[in-house]
């Protein structure tokens, strides 16, 4: 059990000074031999909610795996895991998901971690290779477990958790009430938690209706990103060519804008949401895959350029703005021929857009990739010093920082990025060349 000073340097950690009643609550609830039923909604902190109480059940004398965390998506399983390490509780943490290298996997698994994050086709198919042992872990956690049934992961999820013999805690997470819990799951006499959504009047977020004239509503997506003042923006399709062909066509217009969704490659997806965390990109065009669990920054715009098919994913999709006392507006762009599902607010406050606004400004920022990251013993200090002492960057000429295992990437001012990368040329860091240019 953590001490309450050892509980108040993680939060602090964290740059946190208290927990928030659900938070509380849920520390109260996950104890040993108890299963948890949490539901919550999108931005309320669930993350910590879990992990905190789960520090507590952590053993340091015993090795192996003491808990696994299943996920939907491999973001939501490396933003738990960014949460962890900069919780510091000192112990070790790995995750497991399609697209990652199965090499680094496999070596990391043999030096078990205490925790272990992933999604459920890549565990399961450690548990085929015999790579991980699982008869230590003790607590089991499935975040946002409902996306997990949608995406179909019914069969992994249930060899998973029959795999597990020493199986004593169970804690079952959503931002969905209402969820039908599968018996492989085997819950006993769980807690059940459930903070609803506040209204939008306590949120502070607005919904708009946006008239489109034409059924090909790029003219008016366009109208209204020009009406944002260069503020960013996260806009919904339902489908990945609609993502895809979005981004096409407003770049045909000259807004620069990217894509994310299940159909590309990890590389991508990561790259495209390192750029959008970093001011590097304005637009985000993307599918229900970015509506939950993903860590991306508060949005002031969300945009329906498509309706989903059901109210909660329109409530996950609305979560990314209007976030933890901010304000925020969607926006549901509707041709008057498309159908109106009955959920919808009847009456909507309608926006009208102006017919010449000004497109939106370059972004002050482009973001550069680094060859190398913490497994290089690269850390942000030394990307921080070399670009400052070695590229004469001044403070203000610096953004966001991400490293990541073998690569890294930084937020550099769009005026300095030219003299800076003349100047680094043909300069080592910490003693060794790194490739560094414009991130594609």
């Amino acid at each position: 059990m953590l001490t309450p000073e050892q509980s108040a340097q993680l939060l602090a950690n964290l740059g946190i000074t208290a927990l928030n009643p659900m938070q509380e609550a849920a520390q109260a609830a996950i104890q040993p031999d108890t299963d948890t039923f949490l539901i919550a909604p999108t931005g309320s902190g669930k993350t910590l909610g879990f992990l905190l109480p789960i520090c507590q059940l952590l053993d340091p004398a015993r090795p192996g795996v003491q808990c696994l965390i299943l996920v939907p998506a491999r973001e939501l399983a490396l933003q738990i895991e960014q949460v962890w390490k900069k919780m510091g509780t000192g112990f070790k943490v790995n995750v497991c998901y399609g697209g990652h290298s199965m090499e680094t996997e496999l070596k990391n698994l043999s030096n078990p971690p205490a925790l272990l994050i992933g999604t459920p086709g890549r565990i399961s198919d450690h548990i085929d290779r015999q790579t991980v042992t699982l008869d230590g872990i003790h607590t089991l956690v499935l975040d946002e477990f409902d996306k997990s049934l949608t995406l179909g992961f019914h069969e992994e999820m249930a060899f998973i958790v029959d795999s597990l013999p020493a199986l004593r805690n169970r804690v079952l997470v959503s931002a969905t009430a209402g969820i039908t819990v599968p018996d492989f799951v085997r819950l006993n006499n769980p807690t059940k938690l459930s903070f609803a959504a506040p209204d939008d009047t306590e949120t502070g977020l607005a919904i708009k209706l946006v008239n489109a004239p034409a059924r090909d509503k790029i003219d008016t997506l366009f109208r209204l990103l020009c009406s944002f003042n260069s503020e960013a923006a996260l806009i919904f399709c339902n489908h990945r060519d609609a993502a895809e062909r979005t981004s096409e066509l407003l770049a045909d217009r000259g807004i620069y804008s990217l894509v994310y969704h299940g159909g590309l490659e990890q590389d991508a997806r990561e790259r495209a949401l390192i750029q959008f965390r970093n001011g590097s990109v304005r637009y985000l065009i993307t599918t229900d895959l970015a509506a939950r669990g993903l860590d991306i920054p508060e949005m002031k715009h969300v945009v329906h350029y498509h309706l989903p098919a059901h109210q909660h994913e329109f409530t996950h999709r609305n979560g990314r703005t209007a976030r933890m006392h901010a304000s925020g507006t969607a926006y549901v762009i509707l041709h008057p021929a498309e159908d109106r599902p009955a959920w919808l607010p009847a009456d909507l406050e309608e926006m009208p857009l102006p017919t010449d606004g000004p497109l939106p400004q370059a972004p002050e920022f482009q973001t550069l990739y680094i060859s190398g990251g913490r497994k290089n013993k690269l850390n942000k200090v030394d990307i921080v010093g070399f670009f400052s002492q070695q590229g004469k960057l001044a403070p203000g000429d610096l953004g966001l920082i991400e490293v990541k295992d073998f690569m890294s990437f930084a937020a550099v001012k769009t005026a300095k990025v030219g003299a800076l990368l003349t100047q680094i040329r043909d300069l080592k860091m910490k003693g060794r060349k790194y490739k560094i240019e414009l991130a594609r």
